[in-house]
């Protein structure tokens, strides 16, 4: 007969004495466990004392956690974590060097746990660390020099706490004074630094810029990014990924210009963000990521290619303005811009500006700007009008002319000569390319917390996003030539170009010259055949007892997909909770019972490396209380206001469960496959439809593997040119019988 659920079998150890065998009755306050366990051991004043988890993280048990405490577990018995807090706060002012380094170092330790961070703070733990960080470090400046690694130590087990206790999100970081951020950067600043030192600063410095718009003003005037570059040139790949992610954070919150402020401090960040957008255009920044980070030998982990991803999200968003800026017709510096690419193109100047030749001008001007390819043969700035791409189609068109001036002329010159309606217009093509590599490219998109996909060639140049204009547009005009199209087929043409673009993307070439190499063998050619072979793939047949046959076999289908669902809800998943600081992820833990009838869940320390049993998950959903499933905006936790959580991509993969007293369980599925599996296993348990898109991919793909398993047996098989012979008539009929 199995034990009770409510008893657990478990050993406890004490310091200096032999650990105890006993059973816990998880009905009895843990109070009374703790008692019990004291008076075995003679031990007075038991509210003094509290179980832990022996292993690494030595975390307290408490009445909400309890539940985790599986047979065979190991216990501490250990002193309360209010006692503990006490104890290292006396201790930290210690006089004694050495006291002070070890109860840091506790405390580093210690301030993982939750429930001691709670006590800790409580004590004001977080203003006396704030003070060894502003003052007592320099109380032991002096004898830095001879100690110089325990000096590091002291400093790196203190930022350490700091982080790990603001990590839980208990105090708020509009709290610290000016002399800590100056303190904080001047760490950063430093030449010579102790790594552990530097990383948990940058770690700082992100927090803080991540979760305060005021902290950011504080920390903008501290820090530039100048003086982090330095930081990406050594070899230390953590040291660089917290690196990159400060600047990450300084141009994400950074300010817009209708933000109501002081204008003292607006002059001070607009000079900040004129200094980071023209450090980034310059190729120190560029360079030194590529040679050291991108190219290093060392590979890049996930969390460096987020970072990356980020940065060149961002570096993109600061083509938004250009992108949104409508052309005035009227500006004549503009209008300059458009004169100089008819110069540039036809070899001309402009004529001078006498009465009688007002006409003629301008027929020449409409006949140039016809070959030119605009819409507007009359005033081409009215093209310009249209958002996106605005004023940044323009930028692109002037740069292509100026750097790439044979390839721009001779793509003008041979479609303004052709007379047989197919020429390829460049500065309509241009106008929508632009836009087309803007939706590519995501760009005034916030940079999504899941995404690792950045692209190596674009930190290869300068002006990356200007030659992969360039590189595109002469695509555009070869595959033009190559499909023979009109302007009546010009967005077919675009269609195909985009289908170049995104497939060679997929290819993560690492330098536009090898982008535009794989570009060269997918020409339009080659993209026929890839349609033509992916059409055969996903043959379907369209005879009417082909399509009843489906009919038959989709129920069938559909049973096998949602059986897969809920298979894949019994597995479980693991979720992340959203924080400001994604390297110090907290994980939560969510499965199906095997009988379809309660959803388990609970949080985690860490990601699990396989499935996580039902025992350990301590709370408990009854799926018969569900009563709907809420995806996207509509979710509570997407309707909190959070730069992180506003992103498309975030949104797409948020979803709800509403359950009784309305009261929500809220999801970020860790991808878009996860969210699909969840929220079709979730509506199936609710008994309505399936509606992702993974089940409709999952059915056209086993529709098709079934389709063509049931036609199997006519492959192969010969038909007679001449019809078999017919047979002799039976002796009787039998065996005739009515089917109605």
């Amino acid at each position: 007969m199995p034990p009770p659920a409510d008893l657990v079998k478990v050993a406890i150890e004490w310091p200096g004495a032999f650990p105890k065998l006993m059973e816990i009755d998880q009905k009895k306050p843990l109070s009374a466990i703790i008692k019990e366990v004291c008076e075995g051991w003679s031990l007075g004043n038991h509210e003094n004392f509290a179980l832990q988890i022996a292993d690494a993280t030595n975390f307290y048990i408490t009445e909400k956690n309890r539940n985790d405490i599986k047979n065979g577990s190991i216990l501490r018995l250990t002193t309360s974590p209010y006692q503990t807090a006490v104890q290292l706060h006396e201790r930290i002012q210690s006089t004694s060097m050495d006291s002070k380094l070890e109860s840091l170092k506790d405390l580093a330790n210690a301030s993982r746990d939750i429930t001691f961070a709670q006590e800790f703070i409580n004590l004001d733990g977080i203003s006396l660390l704030t003070l060894v960080v502003e003052s007592g470090s320099e109380r032991y400046q002096k004898i830095q020099k001879i100690m110089k690694p325990c000096f590091g130590d002291l400093l790196s087990f203190t930022l350490t706490a700091f982080v790990e206790l603001m990590d839980h999100g208990i105090v708020s970081w509009d709290t610290f004074s000016v002399a800590f951020i100056k303190k904080i950067a001047s760490y950063v600043n430093k030449s010579a630094m102790d790594t552990a030192v530097l990383q948990r600063s940058l770690a700082i410095l992100e927090s803080m810029v991540l979760n305060s718009q005021d902290l950011y003003h504080k920390v903008a005037q501290e820090i530039t990014i100048g003086q982090l570059i330095p930081h990406l040139q050594g070899t230390d790949q953590d040291i660089q990924t917290y690196t990159i992610a400060v600047i990450n954070a300084l141009f994400l919150k950074a300010p817009e210009e209708k933000r109501q402020v002081d204008e003292h401090i607006v002059d001070i960040l607009n000079c900040h963000l004129t200094e980071m957008a023209h450090i980034l255009a310059q190729k120190q920044l560029r360079s030194i990521i590529l040679s050291n980070v991108i190219r290093s030998p060392t590979p890049i982990n996930d969390e460096m290619s987020h970072q990356l991803y980020v940065l060149q999200v961002l570096t993109f968003n600061l083509l938004e303005d250009r992108m949104m800026t409508k052309m005035d017709p009227q500006d004549q510096a503009q209008r300059d811009i458009i004169f100089e690419l008819r110069r540039i193109a036809f070899d001309v100047e402009c004529e001078p500006n006498n009465g009688g030749s007002t006409e003629k001008r301008k027929s020449m001007y409409t006949r140039d700007y016809k070959k030119l390819g605009f819409i507007n043969h009359v005033n081409p700035a009215v093209d310009f009008t249209q958002i996106p791409p605005g004023m940044l189609a323009l930028d692109n068109m002037l740069y292509f002319a100026r750097h790439h001036q044979d390839a721009y002329i001779r793509i003008v010159l041979e479609n303004s000569s052709r007379e047989d309606k197919h020429e390829c217009p460049f500065g309509r093509s241009s106008i929508e390319l632009t836009k087309m590599l803007c939706e590519i490219l995501k760009v005034g998109e916030l940079p999504s917390e899941n995404c690792h996909d950045f692209h190596p060639m674009f930190f290869t140049h300068d002006r990356s996003f200007e030659e992969f204009f360039c590189i595109c547009i002469q695509l555009l005009n070869k595959t033009w030539k190559e499909m023979r199209a009109t302007s009546e087929d010009f967005n077919k043409v675009m269609q195909v170009v985009r289908e170049q673009i995104m497939r060679a993307l997929t290819l993560k070439p690492n330098s536009l010259d090898q982008f535009k190499s794989r570009l060269q063998n997918l020409s339009y050619t080659e993209i026929l055949k890839i349609r033509q072979s992916e059409r055969m793939n996903q043959e379907d047949f369209q005879s009417r007892p082909i399509l009843e046959l489906r009919e038959k076999i989709q129920p069938e289908i559909m049973e096998l997909i949602k059986q897969q669902r809920l298979n894949r809800l019994c597995d479980g998943t693991c979720f992340r909770k959203i924080s400001s600081r994604r390297r110090q992820d907290k994980f939560w833990y969510c499965r199906l019972s095997p009988n379809h009838k309660v959803l388990h869940y609970g949080d985690l320390e860490e990601s699990p490396q396989g499935e996580v049993p039902h025992d350990s998950l301590q709370e408990k959903l009854p799926v018969a209380d569900i009563k709907a499933v809420i995806t996207g905006k509509d979710c509570p936790h997407m309707k909190e206001k959070g730069a992180l959580k506003q992103n498309k991509e975030v949104l797409e993969l948020a979803f709800s469960v509403l359950y009784e007293s309305d009261e929500y369980l809220n999801f970020i599925a860790p991808d878009k496959h996860e969210y699909c599996v969840w929220t079709d296993g979730l509506n199936a348990l609710l008994g309505k439809e399936m509606t992702s898109d993974y089940t409709k991919s999952d059915m056209d793909t086993l529709l098709s593997m079934e389709m063509k398993l049931r036609l199997l047996d006519l492959e192969n098989i010969q038909i007679p040119e001449a019809p078999p012979p017919i047979p002799k008539e039976p002796s009787n009929y039998d065996f005739v019988y009515d089917c109605n």
